[in-house]
């Protein structure tokens, strides 16, 4: 990485700036007066000239001002931008809206996504909580009705899911509470594999109850099965980047990949903390024209859900940071408040 002095580092940290409040090529007559600062516009034209030769600024056809390169945005976050917390404001409202679903894990992710995109009117995505492996933690079976049972699975480090069971008989609560209580005591800590290898000696709706939770488990186990939830499509649209119907095409289209997104969360999920793709960052080509603000969420070493927002590389960092990681946070925090036993 070239190193700037002080007086390139301000010129590039007011470029930058300007530019993603404007969406305009930055002048050096503009960035005199509007800064006040003591040179002439000559000087800030060398100093400009001088980014543009190092990589970290361009200048868009014949216009005399310049706009950052992705070089100039990834030098700016890394060094130029201010480590600033979430407001407090902002902080309240996040944690009210999810103290209000409780312990629901999937709806984490939804609302995560939902809060996100809100709070920085950008496209935002979050994943909820997975294993590479889970194990078994609780099984509560509620009748709902004559012939339809709730099964809800809890596995560890936070995972809940509920399945419907159809019967063509009818069983009651007790029964239901007593499978329930021998099903955890026979499956506590177990994989889908070591169910399986068990054989258990069950009821006929015993062992499709165990059945049922096989599969549960077997799908949580399998990556290419991930839930991705977007949400904001609409804000990023709006952006100059992509007012042209190819560039919106081609943003959805990226947006759509599972694959894609699934190799880029895959990698998220190695490393704690926030984690910044700007224009792909030369790995993947499809988001050239994106940036990606992730962060893992979830058990230090358990299951985990990767969350984050995406809009075009001029996008208001010293905003998405801040959000990102306090979200990823806070939901760290309920993980382990809810399910760390």
């Amino acid at each position: 990485m070239n190193t700037l002095n002080p007086r390139r580092q301000a010129v590039l940290a007011i470029v930058v700036q300007e530019h993603i409040a404007t969406a305009q090529p930055i002048g050096s007559k503009m960035v005199v007066e509007e800064y006040g600062l003591k040179v002439s516009p000559a000087t800030i034209r060398n100093e400009m000239k001088a980014l543009e030769e190092q990589g970290f600024l361009t200048h868009p056809h014949t216009s005399a001002g310049r706009v950052p390169t992705e070089e100039g945005y990834r030098y700016f976050v890394q060094h130029l931008l201010p480590d600033q917390p979430l407001t407090l404001d902002d902080q309240f409202t996040i944690q009210h809206l999810f103290h209000q679903v409780g312990r629901e894990t999937d709806q984490w992710a939804q609302l995560a996504a939902a809060v996100l995109a809100h709070a920085a009117q950008m496209g935002a995505l979050a994943t909820p909580l997975r294993s590479d492996r889970c194990r078994f933690k609780h099984i509560e079976l509620v009748e709902v009705r004559h012939g339809l049972v709730l099964l809800v699975l809890v596995l560890h480090q936070g995972i809940v899911r509920q399945q419907m069971l159809s019967l063509d008989f009818r069983v009651s609560q007790e029964e239901l509470s007593q499978l329930s209580n021998l099903l955890n005591d026979l499956l506590a800590g177990l994989t889908a594999g070591e169910i399986e290898a068990r054989g258990l000696a069950l009821t006929e709706f015993g062992q499709q109850v165990v059945s049922m939770i096989q599969s549960v488990m077997e799908r949580e186990d399998n990556p290419h099965n991930e839930q991705i939830y977007r949400e904001g499509l609409s804000h990023i649209l709006t952006q100059p980047e992509f007012l042209l119907a190819e560039d919106a095409q081609q943003l959805v289209s990226v947006l759509e990949q599972p694959p894609l997104l699934g190799s880029i969360f895959e990698n998220v999920r190695q490393r704690d903390g926030v984690q910044i793709l700007i224009g792909g960052d030369g790995r993947y080509e499809p988001l050239r024209s994106l940036s990606l603000v992730l962060s893992r969420y979830g058990a230090p070493d358990g299951a985990s859900g990767v969350l984050g927002i995406v809009g075009p590389v001029r996008m208001h960092y010293g905003r998405t940071i801040p959000l990102v990681r306090y979200v990823s946070q806070m939901l760290s925090a309920l993980v382990e408040q809810w399910y760390g036993a």
